[in-house]
């Protein structure tokens, strides 16, 4: 080679100076490239860990999931456990409320329904027309009061008395019923109802309780594999560290160019100006390349951080996700706890309808109660009426009968053939039957205390001779006379005084 001029030389840096500058970027370029391959190999193990991670957050996600579902199904159970007692108890009220506006509904035409005073009025005797035990008077003496006449006469003024009768002040049907029992009877109906009602308000909010739990739990649920993508990231790194180590070898290769020329220079050589300026030129390029190998140092460690993040993330979820597996294991229990206190629920309401449809069924006996009590009360005024038609008829017969045996003793009458004392007779016994009957049929139903000549026998009569006279001896009858006489009566029977009255 040929000596370029001095002062050409004295313008280049010295060969040492350029050696150092490759060595010095060499060792920094193996200290980047170092660096590269271990953030490579960490992020290799960075991605691994982020795929087990996101595995493990993956099946405990899927096994909530399943949970969940149970759950769910837990609480729609629940719900229809509840929906079917909730049917049932509106059934009842349904009934209720049928037998109440029934029991209601009697009780207002009870109260619609007028009593005469006469029938609840209490007296020294319970019959509507007076004593009939004329014959306990002091020495059998019989006031002239009871007479058949004077009693007719007496009803004749009671009628006319009665025509202008103020019925506002009547007492009713309803007077007569029992309220304060009606009243306990239907307290104690709305109190078990109450108690059922706060029985089925203990598991309320249960179906919701749970359903509003599996939603927070489900939505809390992290997302697996939500995290940037592995493989490209894992690509650019080994993109960037083949080209950063391509750099090295460039680097090597001109240190090596760079100690060798200063050797041969050491031992004498003498390089022509255009090889030193090759050699200054690719000094010069260093700081480019080590540019370029800090920004692909930086491109790795870019790339190690995402993973890094990922990692992060990816063991942030699965420890929500084991929070979550341990509120769901807290959760299992409360369902166990729901399900049992439903059961108990049931149970308890279960005793509750029963001992309701018990209460029920003394409503129900009540509005039986009281129609048969108001039938039984219809039935008792046409059994009065009918009482007074056979009274008035009785009545009749014993004044004709009296008047009889009046115009007999006087010797003014004589009884036809066809008598009808044996009819009436008969009309008595007849009558005594119908009214045991009626009493046996209907007094059950009407208070004790309403009508009480509802239950007196027929009135009997007794013809008597009147005060100061004496019973006439009358003389004897021969038997063939009789005989007449007995065909005579064969269609009645005549009752004379001392025997027996109707």
């Amino acid at each position: 080679m040929s000596s370029p001029p001095t002062e050409t030389r004295a313008e280049q840096p010295p060969l040492v100076s350029l050696v150092l500058q490759s060595k010095k970027a060499l060792q920094h370029g193996e200290q980047l490239c170092s660096r590269a391959n271990s953030l490579t190999n960490a992020s290799a193990q960075c991605a691994v860990d982020v795929l087990a991670l996101d595995a493990k957050v993956k099946w405990a996600s899927e096994a909530v999931i399943e949970q969940l579902k149970l759950a769910a199904s837990v609480a729609k159970s629940i719900e229809l456990r509840r929906s079917q007692l909730e049917r049932r108890i509106r059934e009842w009220d349904t009934i209720r409320s049928q037998h109440t506006t029934a029991l209601d509904n009697i009780l207002e035409a009870l109260g619609a329904q007028l009593v005469p005073p006469e029938f609840h009025q209490t007296s020294s005797d319970s019959s509507l027309f007076g004593s009939h035990d004329s014959i306990n008077k002091p020495n059998g003496i019989s006031d002239p009061r009871l007479s058949p006449s004077a009693t007719l006469r007496d009803h004749q003024i009671s009628r006319k008395t009665r025509q202008n009768v103020d019925r506002t002040r009547w007492k009713t049907l309803r007077d007569f019923v029992d309220e304060a029992a009606i009243e306990d009877v239907l307290d104690s109906v709305e109190s078990e109802r109450t108690r059922l009602d706060d029985i089925m308000t203990t598991t309320y909010h249960y179906p919701e309780t749970l359903s509003n739990a599996v939603t927070s739990i489900r939505e809390s649920l992290p997302i697996s594999g939500a995290y940037p993508p592995i493989n490209p990231i894992l690509s650019i790194q080994e993109h960037t560290t083949i080209d950063m180590a391509r750099h090295l070898e460039s680097l090597t290769a001109h240190y090596e160019q760079m100690a060798s020329a200063l050797h041969d220079s050491e031992t004498g050589e003498v390089f022509s100006e255009e090889d030193l300026r090759d050699m200054n030129r690719d000094t010069e390029e260093l700081p480019a390349i080590m540019s370029e190998l800090e920004e692909s140092v930086k491109a790795v460690e870019a790339a190690h951080e995402k993973l890094l993040t990922a990692k992060v993330a990816a063991k942030e979820k699965l420890d929500a996700s084991s929070s979550i597996l341990d509120d769901l294991d807290e959760l299992g229990e409360i369902m166990s706890d729901m399900l049992e206190k439903q059961q108990e629920v049931e149970g308890d309401c279960e005793d509750v309808l029963e001992g309701l449809q018990q209460r029920l069924q003394v409503v129900q006996e009540l509005h039986h109660q009281y129609v048969l009590y108001q039938s039984s009360f219809n039935k008792l005024l046409v059994e009065i009426a009918r009482r007074r038609q056979y009274r008035e008829a009785a009545e009749k017969i014993v004044e004709g009968m009296v008047g009889q045996l009046r115009a007999m003793a006087e010797g003014k009458y004589f009884p036809p053939a066809n008598s009808t004392v044996q009819y009436s007779f008969v009309r008595l016994i007849e009558e005594r039957q119908v009214r045991d009957d009626f009493n046996a049929e209907h007094g059950a139903h009407i208070p004790a205390d309403l009508c009480l000549c509802i239950e007196n026998p027929p009135t009997r009569w007794d013809v008597v001779p009147l005060p100061g006279d004496v019973r006439e001896t009358l003389p004897e009858i021969d038997s063939d006379l009789l005989a007449q006489a007995r065909e005579k009566l064969s269609t009645g029977d005549v009752i004379f005084p001392g025997t027996d009255s109707l």
